[in-house]
C-alpha cells in the first residue's frame, strides 16, 4: 500500500481488498491526507488478531507518531510492527521478483517518492506462433524456457532466440506532493507508468509553486522528459470539479496521460 489517508479501511472493504494480503505500507510524507488512516488500520489489524508482521516505511518522524499512539491508547500489538525510516535515496525493499526504491521529492516537509521495479526474468517466454505450429510437450517447453533449441519432426533445428523472448520487466513510479523538479528524471527515466501529482491547472501555476505542488502540464512535461510510457494524474485540487481541463492540458504536452479515478484498475504494460 502506498499512503494511507482517512477512510482507507472503508475503501478496502468497498473494493473487497483482503487485510491479510497487506504486508508492506509505504508512506510518502506526514500530511494528514497521506497517513492519518494508518494508526486506525494498525489497531484494526490487532483487533483481528493479526499474527504476520506489518512493515511500514516512512519519514523518520512517523516512528514517533506510531509509538505515541500505541502508548497513549495502551495498545499492545499481537504482531510485529517493523518500521523502516526513509533517510536517503536507496533500495528499501527487495525480493526475488521486485525492488522498491525511495527518492526525495520537493515539498514543504520531508517527502518521498517510490519506484517499484520488476527484476529481469531468467526464464524465457515462448512465442505464441511457435507453440501453435509445433505443439511442444511440457518437458520440451521447460527446456526451451531455459535456453534449449527445438528440433522439429522433420529434423530442422529452431534456435532458441528465434522462438522465445524475455518478458518485459515493468516499473511504476509514485510522485505525489512535489514541485516540478527535473532532478527526478534520473530516478524515473523510462518508467512504464508514472503517477504524478497534478494539483493545479495552468492558470494557477503560481499558486502551485507557492504551495510546493505541480500543474498537470508540469507533470506531463516531466513524463515526456523522463521517457515514461504512461502518465497517471492525481492529487487534484477540490476547485476542479471538471478535471477534463487538467487532462487536456496534460495531453497537449504528453498525449498518453490519464486521470486517476477512484476504484479504477490501471494495467502497466
Amino acid at each position: 500500500m502506498i499512503d494511507c489517508g482517512e477512510g482507507t479501511q472503508m475503501q478496502m472493504q468497498r473494493y473487497k481488498f483482503s487485510y491479510r494480503k497487506l504486508s508492506h505500507v509505504f508512506i510518502s510524507h506526514l500530511h494528514g491526507d497521506h497517513y492519518l488512516g494508518l494508526m486506525g488500520m494498525i489497531s484494526t489489524f490487532n483487533l483481528f488478531n493479526r499474527k504476520d508482521p506489518l512493515y511500514v516505511f516512512g519519514p523518520e518522524a512517523l516512528k514517533d507518531v506510531l509509538d505515541l499512539h500505541l502508548k497513549v491508547s495502551d495498545v499492545h500489538l499481537n504482531y510485529d510492527l517493523i518500521f523502516y525510516p526513509l533517510l536517503k535515496k536507496e533500495v528499501i525493499y527487495e525480493d526475488e521478483k521486485l525492488t522498491v526504491s525511495c527518492f526525495p521529492l520537493k515539498h514543504r516537509i520531508p517527502t518521498w517518492g517510490f519506484l517499484f521495479k520488476e527484476k529481469e526474468n531468467s526464464e524465457r517466454n515462448l512465442n505464441k506462433e511457435f507453440i501453435e505450429k509445433f505443439r511442444p510437450g511440457i518437458e520440451q517447453i521447460h527446456k526451451i524456457k531455459y535456453g534449449a533449441d527445438f528440433q522439429a519432426q522433420e529434423g530442422a533445428i529452431l534456435k532458441n532466440e528465434d522462438i522465445t523472448y524475455f518478458p518485459k520487466s515493468l516499473s511504476y513510479a509514485y510522485c505525489c506532493d512535489t514541485l516540478y523538479d527535473e532532478e527526478l528524471i534520473p530516478e524515473i527515466r523510462g518508467v512504464d507508468l508514472l503517477y504524478h501529482e497534478a494539483t493545479f491547472g495552468n492558470k494557477n501555476e503560481a499558486i502551485a509553486g507557492n504551495k510546493f505542488h505541480s500543474t498537470a502540464a508540469q507533470a506531463a512535461t516531466l513524463a515526456a522528459k523522463a521517457g515514461a510510457g504512461k502518465l497517471l494524474l492525481g492529487h487534484f485540487s477540490a476547485r476542479y470539479i471538471d478535471r477534463e481541463e487538467l487532462l487536456d492540458e496534460a495531453r497537449y504536452v504528453f498525449p498518453n496521460s490519464e486521470l486517476s479515478k477512484e476504484g479504477e484498475t490501471y494495467t502497466i504494460v
